[in-house]
């Protein structure tokens, strides 16, 4: 059975038990999409080009500290924590980070193998911010901070690859661990962690997001999951088995 979440990312993360989680990756859906949506530099954030229908709402800025309060509080001791973002959202994102308790390492480059929409130096890449919660070591420390993975261009508006996914869960987790996002999106954290033997659990607030999630990534076998209400983690950990 699996079960995912259907409510705000904020409001689930209290529902769980504090130090109760081994590892947080997420994307919210931050401010500066809405700039870029505005302006054109992008269509993948409506249903089609000419619809006003929006995959997403924007998480807005004056958030970012409760969501990250609430990620550090859950997470375990000696823990780490990934959050994808552009180079507008990074600065807004370390100090917070840093003022609720974790320790920022480094932006993490992510090389997606071929250029963006916009102009002024067309972006090719994408930020995932590396935050701590104590101290804990990677798994495998020759791994460089630029990361090659080719974007994803036909599927869910700002999908990432399950094998980028996968790399940040072997480095920070172990098998039967548990690993949450609080945005799933596309769904691609959960299925890297069901790839690499990992528990998880997600939320999103985004109808499209389940049926995107399930269409395209859920097992043929777990493709009846519902929808429920946040439950305690001890029940969402059974959400994702290999």
């Amino acid at each position: 059975m699996i079960d995912l979440f259907n409510v705000d990312a904020v409001e689930w993360l209290k529902t769980l038990p504090s130090g109760s989680v081994d590892m947080v990756v997420t994307d919210p859906p931050y401010e500066s999409l809405e700039k870029h949506r505005k302006i054109g530099t992008t269509t993948r954030l409506k249903v089609s080009k000419s619809s006003s229908n929006e995959w997403f709402s924007i998480f807005p800025n004056d958030r970012f500290e409760s969501l990250l309060s609430e990620i550090h509080r859950v997470l375990k001791n000696n823990r780490h924590f990934y959050i994808f973002c552009d180079q507008e959202t990074m600065f807004l994102l370390k100090p917070i980070g840093e003022k609720v308790g974790f320790k920022f390492w480094k932006p993490i480059v992510w090389d997606k193998k071929a250029i963006g929409m916009g102009y002024h130096y067309r972006a090719k890449y994408e930020f995932i911010l590396f935050f701590e919660k104590g101290k804990r070591k990677l798994n495998n420390l020759g791994i460089p901070d630029i990361l090659e993975s080719k974007r994803i261009r036909n599927g869910y508006p700002t999908e990432k690859p399950v094998e980028l996914l996968e790399l940040l869960i072997q480095q920070s987790t172990e098998r039967g661990e548990l690993v949450i996002d609080p945005f799933f999106g596309s769904g691609s954290a959960l299925k890297a962690a069901l790839n690499q033997g990992r528990l998880c659990a997600g939320n999103d607030i985004s109808a499209s997001a389940h049926a995107y999630f399930r269409d395209t990534h859920l097992p043929d076998d777990l493709k009846s999951a519902a929808l429920t209400p946040a439950l305690p983690v001890e029940q969402a950990a059974r959400i994702c088995t290999k």
